[in-house]
């Protein structure tokens, strides 16, 4: 019978049992099949459930931030109610954010609502739209009919900033008085300068619908006008109101320049309109600095010259004319015919050349200088007008200057 051997330092008697005490037990390594790795153990668990994403927010509601836009901005205050009455049963429906914005626009488009319904009841729109396009136009001139007297705050008639005038008695001390006024055409704004121009000869021509003897207006009153502005032609403003005032800084007019036909005698007024005929056709002339750029509306133009003074030589030779003007009428009648000729041969001009040819000589004929006899022998102004002789006639006045005429007056 063979006995065992006693077990040897590295063998164990069954498996090892911890000895019974209050230390920590701490688990023993597992063997792992061939080739895996035991998984190391841990005295710690883990957590149950980790940290997740934060929950998202409802949405806030578009039609509320419209509304809110809307009523704050104070248009279409109808459409920005009603948007927050529907954003306000949407976010009850959806759960959506947007609640206050919803309520706050519509309490502002209401109160618009009402304001409009207010304004429109009692007629306060038109007012406000005549208001607003009476300030675009803000042109003095715009509130000025012919035969006014008025002041400026300033007492400065070549103030482009002028925008309102005090009515003045014209037969006391006064800025300006208003002489004539003429809407312009067109959609599309012209330019300053272009109106300026317009002005210039438009405002010189119509002197003699209002004062029948231009000459008789001394030289120290010169002629000024008021223009639309941009701003104002956007609004609908057309008018050039055209206006003598002193050409002396801060010089004033102390009556009235209007004449009427009772202030001429029988010969004195039969002369005036006979002349006037003529100064009509002298301010239809072309636009253009140069014959060479339009000859044709040159040539145009000179036939209207010949056929104004056609009829004005007929009218001269119809009147009566006292003994002592019969016969210098009638020598200027003669000059007139020659000078008829003349623009009627620049009318047929086939060329440049030819035309001022015949345009210098028929208007040497009508010089003003010539109708000095005349003048003297009806007792009237016998000392042309300033800017006739090639100065200067007026002053700034809006959109451009008073500058020359371009009438002759015969």
């Amino acid at each position: 019978m063979s006995i065992p051997p006693p077990p040897g330092p590295h063998q164990q008697q069954g498996p090892y049992q911890p000895p019974q005490s209050g230390l920590p037990q701490y688990p023993q390594f597992q063997q792992a099949p061939y080739g895996q790795q035991a998984p190391y153990p841990s005295p710690y668990q883990p957590w149950g459930q980790g940290y997740g994403p934060h929950p998202a927010q409802a949405p806030v509601n578009g039609l509320a931030i419209a509304s809110l836009v809307l009523g704050l901005l104070c248009c279409l205050p109808g459409v920005g109610l009603v948007l927050g009455v529907v954003a306000l049963a949407q976010i009850r429906r959806r759960g959506e954010r947007g609640r206050a914005m919803a309520v706050t626009g519509s309490v502002l488009s209401g109160i618009g609502l009402a304001l409009l319904v207010v304004v429109l009841a009692t007629g306060g729109a038109a007012g406000f739209r005549k208001g607003f396009e009476e300030g675009a136009r803000g042109r003095a001139g715009l509130s000025l009919s012919t035969g006014d007297c008025f002041d400026t705050p300033d007492h400065a008639l070549d103030d482009d900033l002028i925008t309102d005038v005090t009515p003045a008695a014209c037969d006391e001390g006064h800025d300006g008085e208003v002489f004539a006024t003429y809407r312009l055409t067109g959609t599309a704004y012209p330019g300053d300068d272009a109106i300026g121009d317009s002005a210039d000869d438009r405002c010189y021509g119509l002197e003699d619908t209002y004062v029948l003897d231009v000459w008789a207006v001394p030289d120290d009153v010169a002629v000024y006008y008021f223009t639309p502005s941009e701003d104002s032609w956007a609004a609908g403003d057309r008018d050039v109101v055209c206006v003598f005032g002193s050409s002396t800084s801060g010089g004033r007019l102390t009556d009235s320049y209007h004449q009427g036909p009772d202030a001429y005698s029988a010969d004195q007024l039969a002369y005036l309109r006979a002349a006037h005929v003529l100064n009509t056709a002298l301010d239809t002339a072309p636009d253009s600095a140069y014959v060479e750029e339009d000859l044709s509306g040159n040539k145009a133009w000179a036939g209207r010259m010949a056929t104004a003074l056609g009829k004005q030589t007929a009218m001269l030779r119809a009147h009566r004319w006292d003994a002592g003007a019969k016969r210098p009428v009638l020598a200027l009648a003669a000059d007139l015919d020659r000078a008829r000729a003349e623009w009627a041969k620049a009318a047929r001009a086939s060329d440049v050349d030819t035309f001022f040819t015949h345009y210098d000589k028929g208007y040497k004929l009508i010089d003003p200088h010539r109708t000095v006899t005349v003048r003297d022998a009806l007792g009237l102004t016998t000392v042309p007008p300033a800017y006739e002789d090639g100065g200067g006639g007026g002053g700034d006045g809006g959109a451009g200057s008073g500058g020359g005429g371009s009438g002759v007056e015969v």
